[in-house]
This record gives structure tokens, sequence and C-alpha cells, in this order.
């Protein structure tokens, strides 16, 4: 009796634990929550990690956040920042990989700096350090309650990196050679281009086209990708913009009759008003 009495204390005292530990794992609002940031930018993926501490009715820069000393650029563990391919931050080489972002404020600059060390304390390394530069900060109209980063006016290879606090914003710029990656892709993929059939194609075609690079190898893409698939409308509309930037603004508008027609079948009334505006245009100009 006494062994089956130790046994049900002990199963007693098992069930008991566990029922404390489930109770005990509540969980309650973050003040400083964890957000991230992620953006395509070209053909490149940028992503940033932080915590967003809020005002709560706290004087921040010159206050809760010293000017002339390092700031972590957020609260709780260190900012991040991945690049998959090198990228220059005003004109500083950085190569592809994940860093720290630590920022110093100061009333009249702020100093932006790349540290390789992405754990540890709120303390940077300075012998970690890979870059650091200055930029100016500009007050904004409305007061910003949550500490905020932001990636803005993107292009296909450039963008610009926004940390906005309390009134003040401070923004520095991302450049990546896209250019220089998607020819390599194109002439590599040129090496073979039935591999990726029709769409090897086009979307080369297409990059010459949106780059102003040469409209006449552009063309010869195109129709070889109507060669192989003549159903696609968005390819006849670019070809009949390929033949507009050439100066066939007749072809053109009969490349575009047949890409309105295609995109009507499809039901995609976009590309039929894209046409239309198109035929009109180039109508004032053959």
């Amino acid at each position: 009796m006494q062994t089956l009495s130790a046994k049900f204390l002990a199963i007693v005292a098992l069930v008991t634990l566990v029922a404390q530990t489930a109770l005990s794992q509540v969980e309650t609002p973050q003040l400083s929550p964890r957000g991230k940031v992620e953006q395509r930018v070209g053909v490149m993926d940028v992503s940033i990690s932080y915590s967003r501490p809020s005002m709560r009715g706290r004087r921040i820069f010159g206050g809760l956040v010293p000017f002339h000393k390092e700031w972590r650029t957020g609260a709780n563990a260190r900012t991040t920042i991945s690049f998959t391919d090198s990228v220059k931050l005003e004109g500083h080489q950085i190569p592809p990989g994940t860093y720290a972002l630590f920022t110093m404020p100061g009333e009249q600059e702020w100093t932006i700096i790349i540290n390789k060390q992405t754990s540890g304390g709120i303390q940077r390394d300075p012998k970690e350090d890979l870059v650091s530069f200055k930029v100016t900060p500009v007050l904004v109209a409305t007061p910003v309650e949550t500490f905020t980063i932001n990636i803005s006016d993107i292009t296909t290879n450039t963008a610009n990196i926004e940390l906005t606090w309390e009134n003040i914003m401070v923004r520095f710029g991302m450049a990546f050679d896209v250019d220089g990656k998607v020819m390599a892709a194109i002439a590599k993929a040129m090496e073979n281009p039935l591999a990726g059939a029709a769409a090897t194609y086009y979307q080369s075609a297409s990059y010459y086209f949106t780059t102003n690079k040469d409209l006449k190898v552009a063309l010869e893409w195109v129709n070889k990708s109507l060669e192989l698939n003549k159903s696609p409308y968005w390819v006849w509309r670019l070809k009949s913009q390929v033949q507009a930037g050439l100066g066939d603004y007749k072809g053109a508008i009969a490349t575009a009759e047949i890409s309105k027609a295609r995109a009507k079948e499809a039901g995609n009334e976009e590309y039929v008003k894209f046409n239309e505006d198109a035929i009109r245009e180039w109508s004032l100009k053959k």
C-alpha cells in the first residue's frame, strides 16, 4: 500500500507541475516588439530585423538616446541588416552577408556604422567595424511614436534606408550593380537559350527595352519568343513597344492590335486599354 501511495503522490505532483507550467506560459505584449523589413531591390534581397521602442511621452534624441553616443538603433538585441549580394551604402562597398547596424545620433549629423558582429551586448567592438559614414538628419512634420525603419525610393538598382523616430529622420542610400549581374545572366542564358524556351528570350528582350539598350537585339529576341509561343498578349505588347522605340509606328500599331485582341480573349481589360492608348498615340506619329 505504501508503494501504491508513493506512486499516486508522484503522479499528483507531476500533474500539478505540468498544470503550473502551462499556467505560467502567459504571453504578454512587449514594450519594444521585434519588427522586420524585407524588400526586393532589382535582383537583390534586403532584410532588416530590429526592435521597435515607442516614445510614451519621453524625449528621445538628446534624452533617452543621448547625442554623440553609439546606439544599437532600436531596443533589446542588435539591429541587423542583410544583403544577398554586394551593395554600396553611400558609396561604401559592402559584401553580401548579415551585419549589425549601429548609429551615433547628433544634432547636426549622424554616424552610420556597419559592424560585422551581429550578436553580443549593446556595445559594439570597434575592431569589427566594416564601414562608417556621416548622414544629415532632417525634421519630419508629424512626430513618429514608434521607431521605424523603412526602405523607400526603390528603383531597379537603388533604394534608400530611412530611420525615423520622434521628429527626426535620417536616410542613407543603397546601390547595387544590377545591370552587370543581369547582363552576365543574359549572356550565359543565350549560350543555351532553348533551356528557358520563350521565357528566356522574352525576359532578355524586356530588360533590353526597359533599360534602353540595343532595341534591334531586343526585337530579335522578342520575335524568337513569339516563334516559340504566339499566345501571350504581353509578349506581343512588348514587341509593339520595341517597334515604336525603333520608330516603326506602323508595325507597332499592327502588333498592338494583335496584343489587344489576345488580351480581350484572355479577359485582361488592363492590357486592352494599354494597347488602345498606345495605338491612339502612335497613330499620330506614323
